[in-house]
């Protein structure tokens, strides 16, 4: 359906802009994981655009792993 597709779309949206700033930190998975208290097979699944992430989590890993702040906009 047309909400699964946007629901896939915007995962895979979360997916790259994580993989990008993970890189750009120069971070492994493993040392990203790490820093924000989580398991490297969470960031790899986030990464992967796999499963349902929780968005705490989500926002735990931009700002205390890799010192980014996050923002939300709703449309």
């Amino acid at each position: 359906s047309r909400n699964e597709y946007e629901e896939g779309a915007q995962m895979f949206i979360v997916s790259e802009m994580l993989k990008e700033a993970r890189k750009s930190a120069n971070l492994t998975q493993e040392q990203l994981a790490i820093k924000a208290g989580t398991k490297k097979s969470y960031i790899s699944k986030i990464e992967n655009a796999k499963g349902n992430i929780q968005l705490s989590t989500l926002i735990r890993i931009f700002e205390k792993g890799l010192n980014k702040k996050v923002g939300l906009t709703f449309l």
